[in-house]
């Protein structure tokens, strides 16, 4: 049956890329012989067949110390495991061959190639990011390290790329507080994002929602606690529209400024309000 014949296809090419189907190579997987199972290694590294020299490899490695051979065999590795997407044990391996081999002619590539894994390793900036600050920190060590590094020009975009995740990370928790209504958290937050991230493409709607915030806050506010939150609002305006004149949320803003002037002149004509307001 055709259905057969298909199902068989199949499972004959998933046998092959296992390497159950290659008799050449399950017999080097039980050899003894170090020298012949190493060129082997090599020769399917060299052919990106990297599952079957990280195979050979593991089992060669330890039998290759004190050898020139090990070095290689070491950096080849990691390698197999950063190619097969494996970046937690390829930036460990990589780490690894650095400390093990300080002063290797694959030193600098190692220490790159440990950063680049922690770069690909990172998580989605919705995700927590204790991953993409460990990255970033070894990026700037390799960066400082190898100044003229030919990787420096990649190891700089990787760390751009970081920086971008762990601004929309800081952005989306400010947002979430906006967004929940605690509005106090929300002005304390779009507060520090902007001290961290002034160049940040976020930055105009992070000061408007930090003057939305401070409005909502004030108005919400007990009588008492009002006249301070509304001067804040108003201070907030200010800033807003020195800093962002062509914003597309000034009319909105200028609502919340006339609003908050009003709120104080009304506080004003209450009784005692002053007094109150100094104490």
């Amino acid at each position: 049956m055709p259905f057969s014949r298909l199902t068989l296809v199949f499972f004959c090419l998933a046998a092959l890329l296992l390497g159950a189907c290659n008799p050449g190579y399950q017999k080097l997987l039980k050899s003894g012989d170090v020298n012949k199972k190493y060129e082997a290694a090599v020769r399917y590294y060299d052919a990106g067949d990297y599952f079957r020299a990280g195979t050979l490899l593991e089992d060669l490695i330890p039998l290759l110390k004190g050898r020139p051979e090990a070095e290689k065999a070491q950096f080849y590795f990691a390698n197999t495991n950063f190619k097969q997407r494996n970046y937690v044990l390829g930036a460990y391996y990589f780490k690894q061959f650095t400390d093990t081999y300080p002063n290797s002619v694959y030193t600098e590539e190692a220490s790159f190639m440990h950063a680049k894994s922690l770069f690909r390793d990172s998580p989605g900036f919705e995700l927590d990011q204790t991953n993409t600050t460990s990255a970033l920190e070894v990026i700037q060590d390799f960066i400082n390290r190898y100044p003229e590094s030919k990787f420096r020009p990649e190891t700089e975009v990787m760390s751009q790329e970081l920086q971008k995740k762990l601004e929309s990370k800081a952005f989306g928790a400010a947002e979430l507080y906006y967004k929940l209504r605690y509005n106090q958290a929300a002005v304390t937050a779009m507060g520090v994002f902007e001290q961290n991230y002034p160049a940040s493409p976020f930055i105009d709607q992070a000061d408007f929602l930090r003057l939305s915030a401070q409005y909502a806050w004030a108005k919400e506010s007990i009588e008492s606690k009002q006249r301070e939150r509304f001067l804040d609002a108003v201070a907030f305006y200010q800033h807003y529209i020195d800093t962002f004149p062509q914003s597309k949320s000034l009319k909105l803003a200028q609502v919340m400024y006339d609003d908050s002037r009003a709120e104080l002149e009304r506080l004003k004509a209450i009784p005692g309000a002053e007094a109150a307001a100094a104490k």
